[in-house]
């Protein structure tokens, strides 16, 4: 029997640290997955998995079985936050985690010859803020166009009348659009529940899960987004729910996974957002702090494009 049920056992012992799950998440894939052929290599894989992670008392569940790149995750949050796709906005900030999707040798494999390098077209951050508005370039002005899906979920939970609704959900997944961006989304869809009018809870579903680099990462960025709309709407946050379609490891990956899972996972640090702004878009990464970051050393592997 698969480990993955474990995120609906652990509530029963308090001593359970919620990072095993991610490790748990590992040795299933090492153990029961199917090794095949993709579109960027070999992986093993397994499909649907399930974890909880707890961000009560300000809890950020930043992995510490080894240095997670916080920094990094933090800056894309609040790129997609702004709506832009320009790649060239993350490089000025040293993020380099697009360059291999945003190159102009990328994007002609793609057929977007249209697309300037580092013009991603209209992924994340153009959903999120102009849901399926008509993308000419990275460059272009798209207030008032589409639908701005972050604005509407905001405005739902900050209005003690409405936070109870089961329908808050953001969708990145935009079929009409789906063909003009650089890399179909990943993270695919959040819903956020309001429980006892101030608890927020985020659950994300993710179509397919790079379980070495990106999955470590994706838990973070909706993690901080959560924290972050929960200080933004005047709210306490609860727990981030995180469901995976395709979970997979690269094939070179695999033997550096198996020492990570032997080292034992270290108290979650806490998150302090210093700074209340009227805009969503106004918070920058100097308004975030963690504290009480341990973790083991770092551990290098390659991102596949």
């Amino acid at each position: 029997m698969l480990k993955k049920a474990i995120s609906h056992l652990k509530w029963r012992d308090d001593n359970f640290h919620d990072e095993n799950q991610y490790i748990y998440l590992i040795e299933d894939i090492l153990n029961e997955g199917i090794l095949e052929k993709t579109r960027n290599g070999y992986t093993k894989s397994i499909f649907g998995s399930a974890m909880h992670f707890s961000l009560e008392n300000n809890t950020i569940p930043l992995i510490t079985t080894k240095k997670l790149a916080w920094k990094t995750c933090l800056k894309e949050l609040l790129w997609f936050i702004s709506g832009k796709t320009d790649n060239e906005i993350l490089q000025k900030k040293n993020v380099k985690i697009w360059n291999s999707n945003a190159s102009r040798e990328f994007l002609d494999s793609q057929g977007l010859n249209n697309l300037n390098e580092n013009d991603l077209g209209p992924v994340y951050g153009h959903q999120w803020r102009f849901f399926n508005a008509d993308y000419k370039d990275c460059q272009t002005d798209y207030t008032n166009c589409g639908i701005d899906q972050l604005a509407n979920i905001i405005k739902v939970l900050k209005d003690p009348e409405q936070r109870s609704s089961r329908r808050i959900i953001l969708s990145s997944w935009n079929p009409c659009q789906l063909k003009e961006m650089a890399l179909p989304p990943c993270h695919v869809l959040m819903q956020f529940n309001v429980s006892e009018n101030k608890y927020l809870s985020c659950s994300l579903y993710q179509r397919s899960g790079d379980v070495g680099l990106g999955v470590p990462f994706n838990i973070a960025s909706y993690c901080f987004l959560t924290h972050l709309l929960a200080k933004h709407c005047g709210l306490e946050s609860k727990e981030f729910v995180y469901y995976l379609g395709n979970s997979h490891i690269y094939d070179d990956h695999l033997e550096i996974l198996k020492e990570q899972i032997l080292r034992k996972p270290l108290d979650f640090p806490k998150l302090k957002i210093k700074n209340i702004y009227d805009k969503i878009e106004d918070y920058k990464e100097e308004d975030f702090e963690i504290l009480d970051y341990n973790y083991h050393e770092k551990i290098k592997m390659e991102m596949r494009p």
